[in-house]
């Protein structure tokens, strides 16, 4: 008989360790998974404010294009940028003067 009991318990703590042990394991798992969703969603965020960025450089530079189709712009911007004039004018650069962009 003490020896039954002896056996009962053996199996008892072995199933328990079992479990236990398995239970870690299930645990980690989870842990690990939720982890890596709240990285995604951090990186999900990043790469939202990334995207808007672009979307934004990506108007300005449409802009640009748009701009960049026009003589009369095109003849204002190297006059104004690169100092470039017409025979006979004269160009005199001014302090704190807007520039075109």
């Amino acid at each position: 008989m003490a020896k039954s009991k002896f056996k009962r318990k053996s199996r008892f703590a072995f199933l328990l360790i079992c479990v236990i042990g398995i239970l870690v394991v299930f645990v980690g798992t989870i842990f690990k998974d939720w982890l890596q969703i709240v990285n995604n969603k951090q990186s999900l965020v990043a790469m939202n404010v990334h995207y808007e960025e672009l979307l934004e450089e990506e108007a300005s530079l449409t802009s640009e294009v748009t701009k960049l189709h026009d003589r009369d712009y095109i003849a204002r911007y190297a006059r104004e940028r690169y100092m470039y004039s017409l025979p006979g004018e004269i160009i005199i650069k001014m302090p704190n003067e807007e520039k075109i962009d």
